[in-house]
């Protein structure tokens, strides 16, 4: 079942001689429920394009569209519901507040979520239930980058988007937070878009994207391998 459409999106930045397309009649589909890796180097665009999926920058051109939303005909309120309701987001930087404890940084989205899921259950799945009274700064970076991700799937979104979210950690954190997202995955068919120039992430997904200069330049699906098979 298709999740995510994307037709002949265009964007680009600066006007004349001095502007850089950072998207060129990109066209891509997502099914419900795969988890698709995209890959490119820095300055790739694919960057854009997640934000463009998440509704934080614009199209010059074609559409996106959402589990039947058309994302790139929204306003500024519907933009905002539209990423309170239908998505999560999860960036390199955790972004979490540090004056409240892991279980009090979940609740702060909880609290805005129609059909929020169960904030305990959910940092049991994601092996936080011993760290919920503990604060960002007694956390390890793995366990910071797992409240980010518990904050940004108690909405219960259909759809996650991972930024980077292993650049700033070593192996063993980056083998805890991808295991994680494989249960995520697994548990309730999270639909799961994550960006990364880590060539090994690429194993995990189920549909493979590759980016470059703008354009998307291979777009497979496969069988994907277990975390512990990844070589990380």
């Amino acid at each position: 079942m298709e999740h995510i459409s994307i037709k002949n999106i265009c964007k680009k930045y600066g006007e004349g001689k001095s502007s850089v397309k950072a998207l060129d009649s990109v066209s891509l589909e997502i099914s419900k429920g795969e988890v698709c890796v995209i890959l490119g180097p820095s300055g790739s665009g694919k960057s854009t394009l997640l934000n463009m999926i998440g509704g934080l920058d614009h199209v010059d051109s074609g559409t996106i569209t959402v589990d039947g939303l058309d994302v790139t005909e929204l306003d500024k309120k519907s933009l905002t519901d539209y990423r309170r309701e239908k998505l999560g987001m999860v960036f390199q930087a955790y972004n979490l507040i540090p004056e409240l404890n892991v279980i009090e940084n979940v609740r702060v989205v909880k609290d805005i979520a129609k059909n929020p899921l169960d904030e305990n259950e959910l940092l049991q799945v994601l092996g936080l239930e011993g760290h919920k009274t503990h604060f960002p700064a007694e956390l390890s970076g793995g366990q910071q980058q797992r409240c980010s991700i518990a904050r940004a799937l108690v909405k219960n979104p259909a759809l996650l988007l991972c930024d980077e979210l292993t650049g700033a950690l070593d192996s063993a954190s980056t083998r805890e937070v991808l295991r994680i997202l494989e249960t995520i995955n697994e548990h309730y068919n999270t639909t799961i878009v994550m960006i990364t120039h880590d060539e090994r992430i690429a194993g995990m997904a189920d549909r493979l994207v590759r980016i470059k200069d703008g354009r998307v330049v291979e777009n497979i699906t496969k069988d994907k391998l277990k975390v512990e098979e990844l070589g990380i």
